[in-house]
């Protein structure tokens, strides 16, 4: 992994009626024009239809690799979404870095903003509905392609163009393809050791601590 990594595209949404089913969501986001702020809740003008399970400090900011683009395009077919940025709902999107070289508790620059990697992002059914019934849901677990939140450190601005580079990773074993794997993807039944471990990870967003104490107690 090399750093700095260029940010391709800075996307924010608007809640509307999801397509085809009329429940509120902005998981379809567009390109923001120039640079945009970042706050403690996220980019300006991003909005999130269920605070209960979308945004808030630790879901500040969603970032997808675009590095999986292809290998969606190999798995449900050459989709219109996949055409361009944001067709998982992220809002933020690079290539060269994924779900292997990112790690719980990294901390990067983004734009102007600090940022911190808080946890993977835990799919949901909107997935599967917003690619017309394709099996996106289960494939991101299976695949470990489910990209990650930020919470935000420092305020800044941010805009496609601009660079995200690594300040600082202290837990550089816990990478969020292994966080994603022990505590969505069904890694624990294998490896409680390292469902005993991920306790020391202070950085990991609480909902995804109280999981982990859930798989422990199971």
């Amino acid at each position: 992994m090399t750093s700095p990594f260029p940010i391709l595209s800075v996307l924010c949404g608007k809640v509307a009626p999801f397509r085809g089913d009329g429940q509120p969501s902005a998981i379809a986001k567009s390109p923001a024009v120039g640079h945009v702020a970042v706050g403690r809740l996220g980019l300006e003008g991003d909005e999130q239809a269920d605070s209960a399970v979308h945004g808030g400090p630790d879901k500040a900011i969603h970032h997808y690799p675009h590095d999986h683009y292809g290998f969606w395009a190999e798995t449900i077919g050459q989709h219109p979404l996949l055409a361009n940025f944001g067709a998982f709902g992220e809002n933020i999107a690079t290539r060269g870095l994924t779900e292997g070289e990112v790690c719980i508790g990294d901390r990067w620059r983004l734009g102007t903003a600090l940022v911190e990697v808080s946890q993977g992002r835990q799919p949901c059914w909107k997935l599967d509905h917003r690619f017309d019934g394709a099996r996106v849901n289960a494939g991101v677990v299976r695949s470990r392609r489910a990209g990650w939140y930020y919470r935000v450190l420092e305020e800044g601005s941010v805009g496609a163009g601009d660079h995200l580079v690594l300040v600082e990773r202290p837990y550089p074993e816990w990478s969020v393809l292994r966080v994603f794997g022990l505590l969505i993807a069904g890694e624990h039944r294998h490896d409680r050791p390292g469902l005993e471990a991920l306790g020391s990870v202070a950085a990991l967003a609480e909902p995804w601590m109280r999981r982990r104490e859930k798989l422990l107690a199971g």
